[in-house]
């Protein structure tokens, strides 16, 4: 029990496990405000009070987030050039989203012009959408490339030595940290585009709250500590 809070607390601690747990709040009340709009207003109003101070408190948690796609470009660039290209298209669409949703946020808030919001909107989903794209694109490389290594580790003469047994656990957890960034990837893409392209299937609030609680507990698997 005590490691379980201990661990909890760690996760609690990192800017990105707040952001999950407030994410989860947003799309469950976006869920709720589906289920009860036409059965109790009172309670769905609410709901939807909820929903706007999350999505608005993640905002705010998101200040200055945009520079950590440069750090992770200067820190650490890529091990091959075609890793290094689609790392920059990532990072470089999750910078101008992280960027203009300052603007978002604040024309939202009423301190900027409240008309800047669609535009503010649509570029960040926009700059997001792409990113994610090409973070998949990486993710599945990867995934492939763990594979390949799996396959070449089974087919060695040591495949049955402890050491080589670790490697093959190591390569399979790396495989479910990447699996869950594309669940991530794609759920998030899927509200991106409700925001580049409203239609019915992206902008139903079943569709988005699935989404948004899927990339939340797919990014709270992730960070949470191990």
């Amino acid at each position: 029990m005590n490691d379980k809070v201990d661990k909890l607390v760690i996760f609690l601690a990192k800017r990105d496990g707040i952001d999950k747990l407030v994410k989860t709040f947003q799309y469950v009340s976006k869920l709720l405000v589906w289920h009860l709009e036409t059965t109790n207003p009172n309670a769905a109003h609410r709901a939807k009070q909820c929903e706007v101070a999350s999505g608005l408190s993640r905002k705010a948690f998101r200040t200055g987030r945009f520079l950590t796609g440069f750090n992770a470009l200067r820190r650490n660039p890529g091990p091959t050039p075609t890793y290094r290209v689609l790392s920059v298209f990532a990072n470089a669409g999750e910078m101008v989203y992280f960027f203009f949703d300052h603007f978002l946020w604040l024309s939202r808030t009423g301190v900027l012009d409240a008309n800047l919001a669609r535009r503010m909107s649509f570029i960040s989903a926009f700059g997001e959408s792409l990113g994610y794209v090409f973070f998949c694109v990486i993710e599945f490389s990867m995934i492939k490339e763990g594979i390949e290594e799996e396959r070449r580790i089974r087919r060695s003469l040591l495949a049955e030595s402890k050491e080589k047994g670790d490697e093959i656990k190591k390569i399979k957890a790396d495989r479910v940290m990447r699996l869950m960034a594309v669940a991530a990837n794609l759920a998030d893409l899927i509200i991106g585009l409700a925001d580049i392209e409203p239609n019915p299937f992206c902008n139903h609030a079943v569709t988005l709250g699935i989404s948004g609680l899927v990339s939340a507990w797919a990014g709270w698997y992730r960070n949470w500590p191990t």
